[in-house]
């Protein structure tokens, strides 16, 4: 049995407990809780463990890569700025339309109180600074002790510029800073993988106190989160990937769905825009791509861009704040954008990456983790979808650059 269906019988099992438990057997509520709680916050706690390192490695790795790449010239530049240009329009194109249709969704506010009390970890209970402060934040006086804090935005800013500063270093100084960080980046992702094993018994522990306090509202508010990323995503192919890589790309549209087809079709079957490259790269060639297109370019995109990360994480962190009844003000609305943006960077190449680099979202924002395990039990279909935007981005990003190269 996959673990994708060992977590689904895990989310069900646990919905239908604690639905049991608050109609039916109230009394039973109170000893059944008082130990799945906390085993669904060790779990959300193993997951949070492997954050920071993992965002801050794979960031420095990848970016430092690139910026120190003098290979691309002219072409790695104009990616760079397209990729970055893609990922803010469709974070911000997702927050605008995504927080008006979660506000609608009905949740018993009674039950969300419950959930997003003030001593739940990550809830914020002091007044969100103003747009000025948001931006000192930004800005980390001491690196170590932003560490310490868990202010994953000031973290994040930290290893963009140490890995552009590091693409000024001497060569075999900057090679060891970036083996070291791939290294850990690496055993970071094979740490997150072994956690996520434990996800059939941390989603059941989360889900039957989800259950029980929201009852059959946890239940559609899911369906509703599941169909909105879905939508968003098809939207942001249609109207962003489809006519940059058409217009920009100059080919026809048969042919740019020519070339995107067969990566979507196995990005969408496997859950994973890497394990389509193949695909990419026999596409580039049938498309007669010039070398540092398909030999360099569509191996980096498929590596680090994630077009669907920009809109499953947002979507993700306004669903969870919804869930949990935690209003949102313009600054964290920001912040939940801007983080999506450079946290799409880091998503590892596993089915439900996304949800993993999630995390430093949230917590840009001052919303509560403990949400993510249910967002990690659905995120199958999600996932299909994301994959193969992830695909159809990269294959977006070899369209337009082609001529330059």
């Amino acid at each position: 049995m996959s673990l994708t269906t060992r977590v689904l019988i895990g989310l069900i099992a646990g919905f239908f407990l604690g639905l049991v438990l608050a109609s039916l057997v109230p009394a039973a509520a109170g000893p059944v809780l008082a130990v799945a709680t906390p085993v669904g916050t060790v779990f959300v706690n193993l997951i949070r463990m492997t954050v920071i390192p993992l965002v801050m490695s794979m960031l420095v790795a990848n970016l430092g890569s690139l910026s120190a790449s003098k290979s691309l010239g002219r072409v790695g530049v104009r990616g760079a700025i397209l990729a970055v240009a893609l990922l803010t329009i469709t974070a911000v194109f997702t927050v605008l339309v995504a927080a008006p249709i979660l506000a609608r969704l009905r949740i018993d506010q009674a039950a969300a109180m419950a959930l997003g009390g003030p001593n739940l970890p990550g809830a914020s209970t002091s007044a969100p600074a103003g747009l000025g402060q948001w931006l000192v934040d930004l800005v980390p006086q001491n690196v170590f002790k932003a560490a310490a804090d868990g202010t994953m935005l000031t973290l994040i800013v930290f290893a963009v510029m140490f890995a552009l500063a590091l693409s000024r270093v001497q060569a075999a100084h900057r090679d060891s800073v970036l083996h070291v960080a791939a290294g850990i980046a690496d055993t970071m992702q094979r740490l997150v993988g072994g956690i996520l094993s434990l996800a059939p018994i941390g989603v059941f522990a989360l889900a039957v106190p989800l259950a029980a306090k929201l009852g059959l509202s946890a239940a559609g508010a899911v369906v509703a989160y599941i169909g909105l990323v879905v939508l968003l995503t098809l939207i942001v192919g249609a109207v962003l990937l489809y006519p940059i890589g058409i217009l920009v790309g100059r080919m026809s549209p048969a042919a740019f769905v020519t070339l995107c087809a067969p990566a979507q079709a196995v990005a969408f079957a496997s859950r994973s825009s890497l394990a389509s490259l193949p695909a990419m790269v026999e596409s580039a060639h049938m498309a007669r791509m010039p070398p540092v297109i398909s030999g360099f370019m569509l191996p980096l995109a498929a590596s680090v861009f994630r077009v669907g990360g920009a809109v499953a994480m947002p979507v993700g962190a306004l669903f969870i704040a919804r869930l949990y009844g935690l209003p949102l003000t313009a600054t964290q609305l920001a912040a939940i954008a801007f983080t999506s943006v450079l946290s799409s960077f880091t998503v590892p190449g596993i089915p439900g990456g996304s949800i993993i680099a999630l995390v430093p979202v949230m917590a840009s924002a001052n919303l509560p983790i403990d949400g993510i395990g249910i967002l990690l039990a659905v995120d199958t279909i999600p996932d299909m979808f994301r994959s193969a935007a992830n695909a159809t981005g990269s294959l977006t990003l070899a369209a337009a650059l082609r001529r330059d190269a």
